[in-house]
């Protein structure tokens, strides 16, 4: 029987995995479709905050690629003066966020990302 210890856990790990693999990665988030937190690796921010704002970001990508018919969305990125955020879906019910200061290399990001959220969508679906 899996419970839900052991589903946090489980994408606990794989969100220190990801912070541990990609330098500049500096927290991870990971909510439903709709903003409610699920888990979090982030220290000094606020990840309840970060999970609704990603969501409506996320939204707003989904809603955009539609719109433009450019297939379905596959992440959103933002830049910042300091660092990205960077959101992408976990199936159609959840969100990864990933927190990367100035030196984050996007691509090494985007490879690294694939199998963690592949893992996270199926540790949510155990």
């Amino acid at each position: 029987m899996t419970t839900t210890t052991t589903i946090t856990d489980a994408v606990l790990a794989e969100l220190h995995r990801l912070r541990a693999e990609v330098p500049g990665v500096t927290g991870t988030v990971v909510a439903a479709a709709d903003g409610l937190l699920f888990c979090a690796d982030a220290e000094g921010a606020r990840p309840e905050v970060i999970a609704a704002m990603a969501a409506a970001a996320l939204g707003l990508g989904r809603s955009t690629s539609k719109e433009v018919g450019l297939g379905p969305l596959g992440e959103v990125i933002i830049r910042c003066r300091q660092g990205h955020v960077v959101v992408y879906a976990v199936g159609g019910a959840r969100l990864l966020v990933v927190l990367g200061d100035e030196g984050l290399d996007v691509e090494h990001l985007h490879l690294r990302s694939r199998g963690t959220v592949t893992r996270i969508s199926a540790a949510l679906t155990a």
